[in-house]
């Protein structure tokens, strides 16, 4: 039997490298594009020789050209981190904007299935919490952050309307704080940021009094939901991540047991739209997709210190 081939924009990333390191896995062939402004050859550097792989560099945000049969584009091209998309905010705009029409585009001339990925920040700083699917959000559209956040929201806006315009068996993933190997060291969220400070030997950054809260998802939970929302026939979009929410403050002190530093906590101002609570309800991935994170933080952070240590 011929096997799938896939698209994977972003395929250099964080995600997008563990994702077709999966897919293969599976037997799938991976396309993998990226222009490698946020992403990096070193995360693929295991793939680059192997019979189903091909890496293409190129900018989504300009057409994209793929000769022969697809079978999935899966679009996760995009800077994810504060620290990128406040460096690259027109390009972040336009890799939401041009990028997702552009990956749209050729999964109807493929006649191929399409999987956005989209984001927690979507919601913006919420009002609810736990943060629902139906939930539309609390977005600065003209903040620092709005590049990011409003270019996902537009992203899931076009792929709805190509959904109901073309039939196009569409998929959205709304990704929360998610973690694990391969991470950059200068990525600036805070589990690398904390991580690299205490391995340093250097205070630990903890902007505001710490209390805002995240939901941290490590990288095998967050492939296997996205793979299997990815098999599934959703095409609503669905949160994937973590419940279990923890304090910004009782993440870096966790660090500071777990690797055994005596690195010292410092505050700083909190940073402008920061979102002061993020946890999903997940009941529509457990229903609907049999999915739960398995990985527990604690668990999680080993593995990924672990990785820091190498690099």
């Amino acid at each position: 039997m011929k096997k799938k081939l896939i698209l994977i924009t972003g395929g250099a990333g964080f995600i997008g490298s563990h994702l077709s390191s999966f897919l293969i896995k599976k037997g799938y062939f991976v396309i993998c594009m990226d222009n490698l402004i946020t992403g990096s050859k070193n995360n693929i550097k295991h793939l680059l020789k192997h019979k189903n792989f091909r890496f293409v560099k190129h900018d989504v945000s300009k057409y994209i050209n793929i000769k022969g049969k697809i079978d999935y584009v899966l679009h996760f091209a995009s800077p994810a981190s504060p620290v990128d998309y406040l460096k690259y905010p027109i390009k972040t705009l336009k890799v939401g904007s041009l990028g997702t029409h552009n990956a749209l585009g050729v999964a109807k001339r493929k006649s191929a299935k399409f999987l956005l990925a989209s984001t927690s920040e979507v919601y913006g700083d919420p009002l609810v919490n736990p943060q629902s699917e139906k939930y539309w959000g609390n977005v600065n559209p003209i903040g620092v952050r709005g590049c990011y956040d409003e270019s996902k929201r537009f992203a899931e806006a076009i792929t709805m309307a190509y959904h109901r315009t073309h039939k196009i068996n569409t998929k959205i993933v709304r990704i929360f704080n998610t973690y694990g190997e391969r991470m950059r060291k200068e990525d600036g969220r805070a589990i690398p940021n904390f991580i690299n400070q205490v391995l340093e030997n250097k205070p630990i950054t903890v902007y505001g009094s710490g209390t805002q809260t995240r939901s941290f998802c490590y990288i095998r939970d967050m492939i296997n939901g996205i793979y299997k929302l990815m098999s599934s026939d959703l095409n609503q979009p669905v949160n994937i991540g973590n419940q279990n929410e923890t304090s910004i403050l009782k993440l870096a002190n966790i660090i500071i047991k777990l690797t055994e530093s005596k690195s010292k906590i410092v505050y700083k101002p909190l940073p402008i739209d920061d979102p002061k609570v993020r946890k999903p309800d997940i009941r529509l991935a457990k229903s609907r997709l049999k999915w739960r994170p398995k990985v527990s933080l604690k668990q999680g952070l080993v593995e990924t210190i672990e990785y820091f240590k190498k690099l």
